[in-house]
């Protein structure tokens, strides 16, 4: 029952994403973009700190530091192909064409994601003994906006609005195959250690979240807004523990 919600939760995050772009203006939009990606990124960053680094360097998993830095550079690398649309980077240009590279792209990094999600929910302990939800919370944070980041684009492409809703569906569907992918490969537990996906998804956390807080800043200084919203992501983040 409880994997059950939580597939509908990572799908349900994406509709709503998608029900938010088809009611709201495109100043709210972009505000709402703003401010969600702001309290995330400090959601994220704080659950990486505070929650798996540590556990992840307690473990007797062997060069995590080499994992969590392939995860950044992975990040890096599918940033490449998205344009930077995790941290609120919308290039939209009517009639522009299907951006695929962006979709698969942002797939990869939704499969990647949920695989240490579905070790979780299979039992198996994977660096996170401590506010076993923030992986969830985390995710769910950070997919609305995205979801919301790409309807926009999408609804700006050559493509219908049927085919875009139907592309924003397939892109919800990804974190749920992740973990069903990590709930079939628990069964294999005994030879593959899971805090090595668990720390490569964490470096494309840290990649992710340092990006969104630098880039809130105008100026170089941080509109009260964006500077709260961080905060209350930080200090969630830090009562989960």
């Amino acid at each position: 029952m409880e994997a059950f919600l939580v597939y509908l939760g990572l799908i349900g995050a994406v509709i709503l994403g998608g029900i938010i772009v088809t009611y709201l203006h495109a100043a709210n939009k972009n505000k709402f973009i703003k401010l969600m990606l702001s309290f995330s990124g400090g959601f994220l960053l704080a659950i990486a700190f505070t929650h798996f680094v540590p556990e992840l360097y307690a473990s007797e998993t062997k060069n995590i530091g080499l994992f969590i830095l392939l995860g950044f550079l992975i990040q890096l690398v599918l940033e490449f192909f998205s344009g930077g649309i995790e941290h609120g980077h919308v290039h939209v240009h009517k009639g522009q064409k299907m951006p695929w590279g962006l979709f698969i792209s942002l797939s990869a990094h939704s499969v990647l994601e949920g695989i240490p999600l579905g070790n979780q929910y299979a039992g198996i302990e994977v660096g996170h003994e401590h506010g076993e939800h923030s992986l969830l919370f985390g995710i769910l944070f950070h997919q609305l906006p995205v979801a919301v980041a790409l309807m926009t684009l999408l609804l700006n492409t050559n493509i219908s609005k049927l085919k875009a809703w139907l592309i924003l569906i397939a892109f919800g569907i990804m974190t749920p195959l992740g973990l069903t992918i990590g709930l079939i490969s628990s069964t294999a537990a005994s030879f593959l250690d899971f805090n090595m996906i668990l720390a490569i998804v964490v470096g494309m956390f840290l990649h992710i979240s340092t990006t969104i807080i630098f880039e809130t800043s105008e100026n170089h200084k941080f509109n009260i807004l964006k500077l709260t919203s961080i905060l209350i992501g930080c200090t969630l983040a830090f009562l989960m523990h």
